[in-house]
């Protein structure tokens, strides 16, 4: 008996292992059945949008199209039981409270109160007139469910029709390169001033309508009261008292400085303390994000840093998590297609957000003096709706508000707000095309009406004179000014390296004292310039800290970026005791050719002999400067810079003009055999028609001496440069680009420096011994169309 008892202990001892090892082993394989799916919608989502790259489609669509495909496969969606579903939705819910607070951190919301600009007046058209049209047709195609209260959801609904998804759109606009066109800076300040009006307008709705319950009873109104009591707190808290904690912690850790762990873990908590205050009070939990983030300030090193860090977070990890949980909520299969009603609510629904929006815009904009065509295409742009916009739809779901045909719909319509926009923007593109055929980052293209943008290069301290000079006199007319990007050239080595230390938004930032010195040096010496003379100049400081194999690179993206029309350049050689020029640093002088070969503007590159150290130009002293002017486009190209160099008062300009004197028995017949007639007669009455617009401009007024030269050929060229020598404080020429050249050949044979040009080159020559300086300017070669939108297309 006690054998069998034994046996029997034994067995059930047996059977209760295996159980467990079975129970482990299934969880075990649950687990790496849920892990593996969710990696696959990640690597898939980063997949489909590789291969949509061609049609410029944002990450928000691949994301979409995996996370309803993936959940719709019947292994997937099996494997996903109701416990991991609830830990899923709670980590999405956290992941839109960080995307709402974000969104609202963003926004300035002191614009309303402010008189409304184009930007606002064009979206409030926009959301109003979306508005009207879905209160007034959604009640009628029964969205809502049979329990949910009528005039509650028409409102949200219609709220959430009339916005749009800001970040998509900007980010969609700034990748297209339209986002400093006209158009470009509209879209995105009517997308940003949509998503900001009705976001407010949803967490101020949720205070009286809240879509969860709706009481109106002496009990409902109480908790209107308290909610609303505790958001006015908040919303007090994080406008007028956070400001005073915020800027502490920004004066405690200045930039160039590592965070200290315990002013961020106490910031955070801040953060977190604020967004948390009204929903201890029944307020929801996405929109006290958002207004806790919409009073916060958004700026300052905190602010900036939570900012990066969390749109880091979300692009990277969360959306692709969010959708596959969408697609978890809403099985695709349940969409009853087969039902007219179910495609008449969808097209409505589209119709609705589209209409709305161009309508809207369009009336609107008319009124404002906007061309039609491309309010049309802005309106198609504004409807694009974002992740806000699924969630919500989620949300009236998850609440009984709405059933799943009808919140499938409300995703698929998302889906296509989004999937046209590119579409849309490329339309613009090429109707921008037709109006301005090329780009040309050029003075002689630039409009009397548009202010000047400069990049100055320095390689130290020792190019300051010479390039506060440059500035001075390159100012022009007061109106409509100049500005100047001041840009700091600089090698980056080793030992420089092994000082940056990581800053916000993945910047690094330099710590080595030699380069911080030498930046606020340059920095003390330009303000206190404009402190004196700094009347219609507006500076701003840039740097190139690289290598000199991608420094080029990095300055070509800066003049893109900031769509200057002129890059000045220090010459690599620098002046000695002595009056002569050093043998030069061959980096930058590697740097300076291949922005000639590439450059997306202008490029002037300055041979400094003294130029700011003999004299310091002003309004109230005389310096002689000349321009020659033989032919070409760079020629001409100079003399567009010279045409602002006359308006200086402390400037006496003298144009001279090598002229060929085709009489002359030295004259050689034909020297440029590349070249066919018509090409030169072209070229030459190019010249003759820029030069007489300069002539008749400032020779004729009295403001430009002219001077004029009869010359046979190179020889005599040489000679007359030879005669300059020292006259003239700066000379400025042209690098080539001349068809015609009887005088400049046989220059090319004893050339030092190529990159200048051959006039560029005697000029600064050896054999030049005076302090006269020299500014060689190219022209910008256009290479083909444009990539984005010209800045010169304007939708007035």
């Amino acid at each position: 008996m006690s054998s069998m008892r034994h046996n029997n202990s034994t067995s059930r001892n047996h059977k209760t292992n295996q159980q467990c090892l079975n129970f482990v082993a299934a969880s075990m394989m649950s687990g790496s059945g849920k892990f593996l799916a969710l990696i696959a919608a990640y690597v898939l989502s980063k997949v489909v949008h590789h291969l949509l790259k061609p049609l410029s489609q944002p990450y928000i669509t691949s994301d979409i199209l995996i996370g309803l495909i993936l959940t719709s496969i019947p292994p997937v969606r099996e494997s996903f039981v109701n416990q991991f579903t609830l830990t899923l939705e709670n980590v999405v819910d956290f992941g839109m409270i960080c995307y709402a607070f974000v969104l609202g951190l963003e926004m300035d919301p002191y614009v309303i109160l402010k008189s409304p600009t184009r930007h606002a007046m064009v979206a409030y058209a926009g959301v109003l007139s979306t508005f009207i049209i879905a209160c007034a047709v959604t009640p009628w195609l029964h969205y809502s469910s049979k329990h949910t209260n009528m005039v509650t959801f028409t409102i949200n609904m219609s709220i959430t029709l009339s916005g749009n998804g800001s970040h998509i759109l900007t980010r969609l606009i700034t990748n297209l390169k339209i986002g400093k066109s006209d158009i470009g800076k509209l879209g995105i300040g009517a997308a940003v001033h949509s998503d900001m009006i009705t976001m407010f307008l949803l967490s101020l709705n949720f205070v009286f309508l809240p879509m969860e319950n709706i009481k109106i009873s002496r009990e409902g109104i109480k908790e209107a009261i308290k909610i609303g009591s505790a958001l006015v707190i908040q919303t007090i808290v994080a406008a007028k008292i956070s400001p005073i904690f915020m800027n502490w912690v920004n004066n405690e850790n200045p930039e160039g400085k590592p965070l200290k762990g315990s002013h961020l873990v106490l910031s955070m908590a801040f953060m977190a303390v604020i967004c948390t205050y009204a929903p201890c009070y029944g307020y929801n939990s996405f929109l006290s994000a958002f207004m806790a983030g919409l009073f916060l300030p958004s700026e300052g090193r905190i602010s900036k840093w939570t900012i990066n860090k969390i749109n880091y977070l979300l692009s990277t990890i969360f959306y692709p998590l969010f959708f596959f949980w969408v697609g978890l909520k809403v099985d695709i299969r349940s969409f009853k297609a087969g039902y007219m009603g179910t495609w008449e609510r969808l097209f409505t629904l589209l119709l609705i957000a589209t209409v709305g929006k161009v309508v809207g815009t369009v009336i609107c904009g008319l009124l404002l003096g906007y061309h039609w065509p491309e309010l049309l295409a802005l309106g198609l742009l504004l409807t694009a709706k974002g992740h806000f916009h699924v969630y919500f739809a989620i949300h009236a779901l998850r609440n009984g508000k709405t059933d799943v045909t009808t919140c499938i719909s409300m995703v698929i319509v998302s889906f296509l707000t989004i999937v046209h926009t590119p579409f849309v923007v490329k339309h613009i593109i090429e109707r921008a095309r037709k109006r301005v055929p090329v780009h040309r980052m050029a003075l002689q293209w630039l409009y009397p009406s548009s202010e000047l943008r400069i990049m100055l290069c320095l390689h130290g301290p020792h190019n300051l004179p010479s390039t506060i000079n440059l500035m001075e006199i390159s100012r022009g007319t007061p109106e409509p000014g100049l500005v100047v990007h001041v840009t700091d050239m600089i090698e980056l080595t080793d030992q420089i390296a092994a000082t940056l230390v990581p800053g916000e938004g993945g910047n690094m930032t330099i710590t080595d004292t030699s380069v911080t010195g030498m930046r606020d040096e340059i920095t003390r010496a330009f303000q206190a310039y404009l402190d004196e003379n700094g009347s219609g100049i507006t500076l701003s400081r840039m740097l190139a800290l690289s290598t000199f194999n991608s420094m080029a690179q990095d300055l070509n993206v800066f003049a893109e970026d900031l769509m200057v029309s002129l890059i000045l350049l220090p010459f690599h050689k620098r002046l000695n005791a002595d009056g002569t020029l050093d043998e030069g640093h061959p980096g930058f002088r590697y740097v300076n050719r291949k922005l000639l070969r590439n450059a997306p503007c202008s490029i002037g590159i300055m041979v400094d002999r003294g130029f700011g150290f003999t004299e310091k130009i002003s309004r109230s002293s005389v310096s002689r400067v000349a321009i020659i002017f033989i032919g070409g486009k760079d020629d001409r190209e100079a003399l567009a810079y010279a045409g602002r160099v006359a308006w200086h008062p402390g400037v006496k300009l003298t144009v001279i003009r090598f002229l060929v004197d085709k009489n002359s028995e030295n004259a050689p017949r034909r020297v440029n055999h590349r070249a066919t007639m018509a090409e030169q007669e072209e070229e030459m009455r190019l010249d003759d028609e820029c030069f007489a617009q300069f002539y008749e401009r400032y020779v004729a007024g009295g403001k430009v001496a002219y001077m004029e030269k009869h010359l046979a050929n190179s020889s005599e060229t040489y000679t007359n440069l030879r005669s300059l020598e020292g006259q003239y404080s700066l000379i400025i020429v042209g690098r080539g680009g001349r068809v015609n050249t009887v005088l400049t050949v046989g220059l090319n044979d004893w050339q030092q420096c190529p990159e200048l040009g051959p006039i560029g080159d005697v000029l600064s020559g050896s054999s030049f011994q005076s302090n006269t300086s020299v500014l060689i300017i190219q022209q910008h070669s256009i290479k083909g169309q444009l990539d984005g939108l010209s800045d010169d297309f304007s939708i007035m």
